[in-house]
């Protein structure tokens, strides 16, 4: 029996009675033989019987059902039919053995909360809300164990409800563009997941009527947008528009009919806060926003990261008068009036009261000596920034919730890391390392949350590294479990329970995979020069020397200064092989969510390419090492090593482009190609002063970028070159 809590006191006599084995707001072990609940339910009991699926016959709804009831009973009978082959027909009556759906009056459980009981007389799953019923739907589905034909559920009884009101993912597209298929799948799996909003970051991903050349080719059109959040609404999902204002404007300032309105000329990343013209483009962009998101309620300015603010002539005299965050709040402020006449909420990067804390510093380095007025932020501003520098007794964020504003708790930025999310480590430094993003998440949403002092969560997700957003469903995942129940599991059990919901009970090692890949991040930023983009400058690497002369000389370094990269790409070549090994296993297993085990695939086969690299390049200098010792003892064998040596390179430029291709491939069946330009519209790229790893060219290339910078092509036509002198010089009887 599980390990029990107070509040099981009332079920005391149904464990007596029926023998049923009680969970009630437990830490629960998600044993082999139960399913794995994602969120975990607050009150659960679980009997030892399990019914047949396909002894039920009918979804029975009331007959004054309304439309949102009606859709989630036949989303219920879709799925059974798609996962289960389960022909199931949708009626308002019925004396079969069925799963019945209905209302309920019951204050305790909120619109979200639903009541669930699965026996072998028939399924009955009630709420007083829409959104509850639907969640009761959702967790049916996951209690379903087996396969189509002998699909089993056990009997359960389940009451639930959510510790936070509002459960956002945030859904950062600036760095690439998700098709509608599957930006719909992920509404879909976000709702599953018992998250109820999305706030979208779409930057240049729409096509905004009021200046349409600010979306990129491609973009989704207002119709298609409207589509997408009626989609949403359907799932229970709203879809907030995050359309950036101050900061983090590239791709609007690129643009050079709007650059007149830069806070500094040489920045595209932020506008001016004291110029007119900025609040007119934005409301233009804005109002474009909100009617492409028809019956959201809130609208988000982003706004963040505005490093030139107060740098311009006017806003420096500005500064002297209100300070930097008096500047920062003008135009927040400004922003919330004029969209005040919407009805919507204003979300914007601030912490709470970050205007008294001098949260500014972190970007600007104020000086704290400095005095200006206080601060008084509009008060329809809510605050959806860092808590990372709180208080443990969270004063800040009740001292902004006293002074009636609504604040969000941020769950912590999971890295901006290459390739893969640092989930289990973050590494520091040689031989650092330090908690990963998932502990690290955990503990601040089982700190901050269920203690009635956020309105709402959000889990963000940055692309700045250009991430697939199948690396990213652990982290809305574990989102979604704190902030319906913040007491379910511990990390490890919800870490277990996340891979068996995702991929199923009978998936093999995919928490090793994960961990394989955070490692495979850290070995593939430290390769080439990726490091520089956002660490600053920490190692490059050359390629080894040429031959050269009659005496086919070369400096031999490479192999010892790059030592350190091969003792690491020898560790790391087998693990990416046990990595691919393990999605291998899986998708010949027939694992769930088979697409993202591909997608992980193309990350671990991207780094074992990087590490077979490092082995041609030794390779590569102990050849022509050869051709060297050669030169005055065998002509013919010293041509022979020289012809080796561009196989060498041939190679690996070959597979280089058979990896790079299968990814793009693989990507590009959910996503547009980065960068793409169509006969109608022509990509326009700049980058930004942020320089991103994703952004700092137009394509995909981005992850090949720095290894193109050793220029092994012009290594390879000089190395041709020279090997064409020898041939002509020495007349070896060797033919290439």
């Amino acid at each position: 029996m599980q390990r029990l809590t107070v509040t099981c006191i009332r079920h005391f006599f149904l464990v007596l009675l029926t023998g049923w084995s009680v969970s009630i707001q437990a830490s629960p072990q998600p044993a082999q033989d139960l399913p794995a609940l994602v969120p975990y339910p607050r009150e659960i009991s679980f009997s030892e019987t399990s019914v047949q699926l396909a002894e039920f016959t009918q979804i029975v709804l009331s007959g004054n059902a309304g439309k949102a009831d009606r859709f989630t009973a036949e989303m219920l009978q879709e799925s059974l039919q798609k996962n289960w082959s389960k022909t199931i027909s949708v009626t308002t009556s019925s004396k079969q053995k069925s799963i019945r759906l209905q209302r309920i009056k019951d204050k305790s459980l909120g619109e979200e909360g639903y009541r669930l009981s699965v026996q072998p007389a028939g399924i009955t799953i009630s709420s007083p809300g829409e959104a509850g019923l639907f969640y009761g739907v959702q967790t049916l589905l996951q209690l379903i164990q087996g396969k189509p034909g002998s699909a089993t559920i056990r009997a359960v009884q389940i009451r639930d409800w959510p510790d936070t009101k509002v459960r956002a993912a945030h859904y950062d597209t600036k760095h690439h563009q998700d098709n509608k298929e599957y930006v719909k799948q992920f509404i879909r799996e976000l709702a599953a997941y018992k998250m109820n909003m999305l706030v979208w970051e779409w930057e240049d991903k729409f096509l905004y009527p009021s200046h349409p050349e600010i979306g990129a080719p491609g973009a989704f059109t207002m119709a298609e947008m409207q589509e997408l959040t009626r989609y949403g609404q359907q799932y229970h999902v709203q879809i907030v528009p995050l359309v950036q204002g101050l900061g983090h404007v590239g791709f609007i300032l690129k643009w050079p009919q709007f650059a007149h309105l830069r806070e500094v000329p040489a920045s595209n990343f932020e506008f001016c806060p004291l110029k007119e013209g900025s609040y007119e483009l934005l409301m233009d962009l804005w109002k474009d926003a909100m009617e492409a998101t028809p019956g959201a309620k809130f609208i988000h300015i982003g706004s963040d990261e505005t490093y030139e603010l107060g740098k311009c002539e006017n806003c420096s005299k500005k500064q002297t008068e209100i300070g930097r965050s008096g500047l920062y709040h003008l135009f927040l402020g400004k922003s919330a009036e004029l969209l005040k006449p919407y009805k919507r909420g204003v979300m914007a990067w601030e912490a709470p009261m970050g205007w008294a804390k001098g949260r500014l510093n972190i970007y600007h380095g104020e000086d704290k000596a400095v005095q200006h007025a206080p601060v008084v932020p509009h008060k329809s501003l809510i605050m959806t920034e860092s808590y990372s520098y709180e208080t443990p007794d969270l004063k800040y964020a009740k001292e902004a919730k006293a002074l009636g504003y609504a604040v969000y708790a941020y769950d912590p930025n999971p890295g901006i890391e290459q390739l893969f999310l640092p989930y289990f480590f973050v590494k520091k430094g040689k031989g650092k390392y330090e908690e990963g993003a998932l502990e690290a998440s955990v503990k601040f949403l089982q700190d901050n949350l269920g203690k009635n002092v956020f309105d709402g969560v959000i889990r963000t997700n940055w692309d700045d590294s250009g991430l697939p957003m199948q690396a990213w469903m652990l982290c809305f995942a574990t989102t979604a479990a704190y902030s319906w129940n913040v007491k379910g599991y511990n990390m490890e059990e919800f870490t277990t329970a996340f891979m068996r919901n995702r991929y199923g009970a009978e998936q093999d090692e995919m928490t090793t995979l994960y961990r394989l890949l955070n490692e495979a991040a850290y070995f593939y930023m430290e390769s080439f020069e990726r490091r520089v983009w956002a660490w600053g400058d920490i190692g490059k690497t050359h390629l080894p020397d040429l031959p050269r002369g009659d005496a086919l000389e070369y400096d031999p370094f490479w192999t010892r200064e790059y030592a350190d990269r091969l003792e690491a790409s020898k560790l790391m070549l087998p693990k990416m092989d046990s990595a691919i090994a393990i999605c291998t296993t899986n998708l010949k297993a027939g694992a769930q969510n088979a697409y993202d085990i591909e997608v992980l695939q193309t990350l671990a086969e991207l780094a074992k390419h990087t590490a077979q690299t490092y082995f041609d390049l030794e390779k590569l200098e102990a050849t022509i090492k050869e051709a060297h010792l050669q030169r005055f003892l065998n002509t013919d064998s010293s041509y022979y090593h020289l012809l080796n040596a561009e196989k060498i390179v041939s190679g690996q430029l070959a597979r280089r482009q058979s990896v790079f291709s299968s990814l793009c491939k693989k990507w590009e069946e959910t996503r547009l190609p980065k960068g793409m330009s169509t006969p109608d519209k022509k990509y326009f790229f700049e980058q930004e002063r942020t320089r991103h790893f994703a952004s700092r060219v137009a394509g995909m290339d981005y992850l090949i970028y720095d290894e193109q910078l050793l220029d092994l092509e012009g290594y390879l036509e000089k190395l041709k070159a020279y090997n064409k002198y020898f041939r002509e010089r020495f007349k070896p009887t060797l033919q290439p």
